[in-house]
């Protein structure tokens, strides 16, 4: 499974924190994974691209967060959960979503999505996950994020997400960028982060200009050079520093077992009638497309079982 490294950074003053990560290849298998249309793709992995960036803020080693896009357009939903350890799964129900483009010549993601909610649901191991839910504000997923982090968590936090799709429909560059201001922030160093987003470049473009100029430098350095990129102008005293890397993996967590237990979910009838109608039962895990294939006496095991 595809794997990629997150920058995170805080700035000189102690005003704001950075992530930072350069998706393409996770985006990439995502895409073959599914079988996703170019619309799909940015749709997904603008989501896994949040999902890794909001994950690796968990402090416990069991502990996860779950984002839900739900919509009326035809892309239905969309859904992603990253762990404390970095891995990350997600899906959407339409994979095969299209939309014209819209005037700026970009993917539609907000059309695709429409009207309808986020959810975020993070359990952090307590006797209740805590459950956020707020009215998407375009369906453009970082505009999302960032209303949920300022309306749920009252939190100052921008997202910048990108996918750039190819005509073959590989993906050419996908990344994401998380800034979230910390208590004691002072007014010049907020000042400062807005202009820096004002005048920033669009992801993806910032992403590839990096590539290019990298030439074949690690991962980590192509995202020390990608931070300094966007940051360039900012003043000295509220500059970036890398305090650590940290790597995400798309990665399911599946298995014949956990599959075994949701199908007993359905009970002794439904699957006696399961066996009788069709002497087996298929099914297909939603996060990575593997098949579980459980014939009659599989079937007869389970219902001897409830």
């Amino acid at each position: 499974m595809s794997k990629s490294k997150i920058l995170m950074a805080v700035d000189k003053s102690g005003s704001y924190r950075v992530h930072l990560c350069i998706t393409t290849d996770i985006v990439e298998e995502s895409r073959k994974m599914h079988g996703l249309s170019p619309l799909a793709t940015a749709a997904l992995g603008r989501v896994l691209t949040a999902t890794g960036m909001m994950s690796i803020q968990l402090k416990g080693k069991m502990d996860k967060v779950s984002l839900i896009f739900q919509g009326d357009g035809p892309a239905k939903q969309i859904l992603s959960t990253g762990y404390a350890n970095g891995q990350i799964k997600g899906y959407i129900s339409n994979p095969d979503v299209e939309l014209p483009l819209k005037d700026n010549g970009k993917l539609d993601v907000g059309g695709a999505l429409g009207t309808g909610e986020l959810t975020v649901v993070k359990d952090l191991g307590l006797k209740d996950p805590y459950i956020g839910t707020i009215a998407l504000v375009s369906g453009e997923i970082a505009e999302d994020l960032t209303a949920y982090y300022y309306i749920s968590e009252q939190q100052n936090t921008s997202f910048a997400l990108g996918v750039k799709v190819g005509r073959d429909c590989h993906v050419l560059s996908a990344g994401g960028m998380f800034i979230q201001v910390l208590p004691g922030a002072s007014e010049e160093a907020i000042t400062a982060l807005e202009n820096m987003l004002k005048a920033v470049k669009p992801m993806t473009t910032n992403i590839e200009e990096t590539v290019l100029a990298g030439g074949g430098k690690s991962e980590e350095g192509l995202l020390t050079d990608l931070m300094n990129r966007i940051f360039a102008d900012m003043p000295e005293e509220f500059t970036p520093e890398i305090a650590e890397f940290k790597e995400m993996e798309l990665k399911c967590d599946c298995s014949r077992e956990r599959i075994e237990q949701a199908l007993m979910t359905v009970g002794k009838q439904e699957l006696q009638d399961m066996l009788e109608e069709d002497g087996q039962a298929e099914l297909v895990c939603h996060f990575c497309g593997t098949k579980y294939l459980f014939d009659a006496n599989d079937l007869k095991s389970l219902i001897e079982r409830l």
